[in-house]
């Protein structure tokens, strides 16, 4: 008679500061690496695909999606959030700027939502409250690019207001 063993993998646990450590890794590479787009003031969307690509480095035991508005079959959608332009009943439709995760399971474990210093839109945090919520992100970020002439001065500005957690 053979017996069978199950191994269990065992789930890996980050710690809080160990995640921010890995973000500013990843951040700090974008404004070293990626200056021009900064400094030309590009597509947020441009911005955030790179910042990802460092975030994949760092958190090589996850999948790493920009823009990923699924969960599982169907779209993600937030009940708790309205758009002032939107009149769908069953929540809005949302595209989070990254996620980190593992895809086909319920392990959302990141979440974050990026703008450009220049741009004084902070709805995108109540988005971060309420994919905490409603699907269960482990830890939600707030991130902010310096672009422009913001660049060159970036060093100076307070870094726990570039990265904030929710």
């Amino acid at each position: 008679m053979v017996k069978k063993i199950i191994i269990q993998k065992k789930k890996e646990i980050i710690s809080k500061e160990d995640i921010r450590n890995r973000i500013e890794i990843a951040y700090k590479k974008l404004i070293d690496k990626d200056s021009y787009l900064l400094k030309i003031d590009a597509n947020e969307r441009s911005i955030t695909h790179r910042l990802a690509i460092y975030l994949e480095e760092v958190f090589w035991e996850y999948d790493v999606d920009c823009e990923y508005n699924r969960d599982g079959f169907d779209s993600k959608k937030l009940i708790g959030y309205k758009k002032s332009d939107s009149n769908d009943t069953n929540g809005t439709t949302v595209f989070p700027d990254i996620i980190i995760h593992h895809r086909g399971k319920r392990e959302n474990v990141i979440v974050i939502e990026a703008k450009k210093l220049s741009n004084t839109d902070e709805s995108d945090k109540e988005k971060l409250c309420l994919y905490k919520k409603e699907y269960l992100y482990k830890h939600a970020y707030f991130i902010k690019f310096p672009v422009g002439e913001d660049i060159e001065n970036y060093k100076s500005l307070p870094f726990e207001k570039l990265i904030e957690e929710m």
